[in-house]
């Protein structure tokens, strides 16, 4: 296999640069709960993992009561399901169905508001001022999406004002993986299951029968006055090398992969093959895939008014290439077979993605293959036309 795809580095928010080299500490369940605690009295909002409605998601959380403790997650593809773990792990599961983009570029977003009286009518746009979030336990292949992100709605061009507002004023804690989802492929994406660089703090947890501590990496300023008054202690080459033995064993664990040599030219010259006939046969169009992608951005604008008229709203939504009619122009959808929107997206995702930002928009997270409701597995769809490629020019 070729060497994972190239991926952007990711700013933590502020400056994002890490001014002084501080060496990793320890901390044990009391000083993370202390970590939590300061997020807090810093005035963010918390928001980490927490289990509902039999799935692990993204939520305010307070303590690390509110963490899936003693849980994992099993998948595949269509497959999701909780079991008890034999630990008491707060961070051994994979990734569910949310990702950090719900905060970053929620599913919908008020634009403005327009209200008729007898004097007129007066449009206002809410006040773009979101509270700052802390992100707790943000993985490899999420720290990588969005950095991804940021080059779509946070760029020199374009920007977008809400995503920005967030994004600047987030908090990153970061988390090493410590367990392998049956549909990860983070390795053959170059995403993780270490974090990159972008985190204020970053946590490996280290749980055996005799200890439950946390290995503590500072990624920035605000990591260190986060961290302080925390009770630690310096961090021994043994806690070291164990953090990157946890990581090594993730890796070596995936549940999937993906040969990405020379991918962008092998889907360009493949516009025609015959494994788009054959996964149109079995894709629902339900855009869950869509809806699950922690890079996907694809939106649509709705106005609304009320019974009286007198109030009309602009709302931005979540949309899907999927739609037949987020294509549609003045005289139809462009793209109105299965076959021709299962192709823009997944030809999208892992080679035109590099004209438009310079980087695939695929992190390896799997959430694409856990959540298709048939099973669809975009690693096989990648290997079954490698597998019969002539290797022409595109």
């Amino acid at each position: 296999m070729d060497s994972p795809i190239p991926l952007p580095s990711v700013s933590a928010a502020g400056d994002g640069v890490r001014h002084d080299a501080q060496s990793p500490v320890v901390i044990d369940r009391a000083g993370l709960q202390a970590v939590i605690d300061n997020l807090r009295a810093l005035g963010y909002r918390v928001a980490g993992p927490t289990i509902r409605d039999s799935a692990i998601v993204y939520d305010e959380i307070a303590s690390l009561g509110d963490l899936p403790e003693g849980w994992t997650d099993e998948q595949d593809g269509g497959t999701y399901r909780l079991r008890r773990r034999d630990d008491s792990a707060l961070f051994g599961y994979a990734v569910g169905p949310h990702s950090w983009k719900k905060y970053l570029f929620p599913p919908r977003n008020l634009l403005w508001k327009g209200q008729r009286d007898e004097t007129g009518f007066t449009v206002t746009a809410p006040a773009d001022d979101p509270p700052p979030y802390a992100f707790f336990g943000v993985r490899g292949c999420e720290l990588a999406a969005i950095a991804i992100q940021d080059k779509v709605f946070d760029g020199d061009i374009h920007a977008d004002p809400h995503y920005g507002s967030v994004r600047r004023n987030a908090f990153l804690v970061g988390i090493n993986c410590g367990t392998a989802g049956g549909t990860c492929f983070c390795v053959s994406m170059g995403t993780g299951p270490r974090v990159g660089p972008g985190y204020d703090l970053a946590l490996t947890e280290l749980i055996s029968q005799d200890r439950h501590e946390f290995l503590v990496e500072v990624g920035s300023d605000r990591g260190s006055e986060v961290l302080a008054g925390v009770a630690h202690r310096e961090a021994t080459e043994q806690d070291v090398a164990l953090s990157a033995a946890v990581t090594e064993h993730t890796a070596a664990t995936m549940g999937r992969q993906l040969d990405t040599t020379d991918i962008k030219d092998l889907l360009y010259r493949n516009y025609e093959h015959a494994r788009w006939d054959d996964v149109a046969s079995r894709c629902l169009a339900c855009a869950n895939c869509t809806m699950v992608c922690p890079t996907c951005f694809c939106n649509t604008v709705e106005d609304s008014t009320d019974l009286t008229g007198d109030v009309a709203e602009r709302w931005r939504t979540w949309d899907s290439c999927f739609s037949l009619d987020f294509s549609r122009l003045g005289g139809g959808s462009v793209r109105t077979s299965t076959r021709s929107r299962y192709r823009q997206w997944m030809t999208h995702k892992l080679a035109t993605w590099f004209d438009q930002f310079g980087s695939s928009g695929c992190v390896g997270c799997g959430r694409c293959i856990t959540w298709c409701p048939v099973a669809i597995d975009l690693t096989q769809e990648v290997a079954a036309i490698r597998a019969s490629d002539s290797g022409g020019s595109p």
